[in-house]
């Protein structure tokens, strides 16, 4: 990979990670939690191992995982980035819109706000979707099969994870959420 797009690259998960580093710390008391096991093995070992599947190409040899899916090319290369950098804006623009309601993990905050407004009016988790963005622009700019086995992993963390997220607040906020949820889809517009 070009030196100037593997740099687009990290500032683009380095800007990301940043800012959910910092307002993190501005997050609301939890009032319901899950358990840290569940956290661990549901999303953040997932997690993990997409990023590891994802990390330098000679960490997996001449494996199969290293077969390439799309040419290495300046068209590749830029798409990727592209599409990362929208999924970066995505995530950041629902993050911001969450405010002090967000969570890394699967809660209720103390005085927990059900948002509905910007990403949120189009799907209840746009952040997720953001990251699948950012995730699946690296796989392009990988180019090997195992950047398509660490998206599939992102995606079935986060579809557990937002599964069991919509069920506490759905819990939690009662008809108000289900009324969202009828109008809305789950991560894209329209399809799902």
């Amino acid at each position: 990979m070009p030196t100037v797009f593997h740099l687009g690259l990290l500032l683009c998960w380095a800007v990301v990670l940043g800012y959910w580093a910092i307002t993190a710390l501005r997050a609301k008391p939890v009032s319901r939690n899950e358990s840290r096991a569940r956290q661990f093995l549901a999303y953040w070992l997932p997690l993990l191992i997409a990023v590891l599947l994802l990390g330098p190409g000679q960490w997996f040899g001449h494996s199969w995982l290293r077969e390439q899916f799309v040419p290495h090319s300046l068209p590749i290369y830029t798409l990727g980035l592209l599409l990362c950098m929208a999924g970066a804006a995505l995530a950041l623009w629902s993050r911001w819109q969450l405010g002090r309601n967000w969570s890394g993990n699967v809660q209720i905050k103390q005085a927990h706000e059900l948002i509905s407004s910007g990403p949120y009016a189009h799907v209840r988790n746009p952040i997720y979707s953001g990251f699948l963005l950012m995730f699946s622009g690296t796989a392009l700019m990988v180019g090997d099969w195992r950047g398509v086995i660490a998206v599939a992993i992102v995606f079935a963390s986060f579809w557990v994870k937002l599964r069991q997220e919509e069920r506490f607040l759905a819990a939690h906020f009662g008809p108000a959420y289900s009324a969202y949820a009828a109008r809305t889809k789950r991560l894209i517009p329209g399809l799902l």
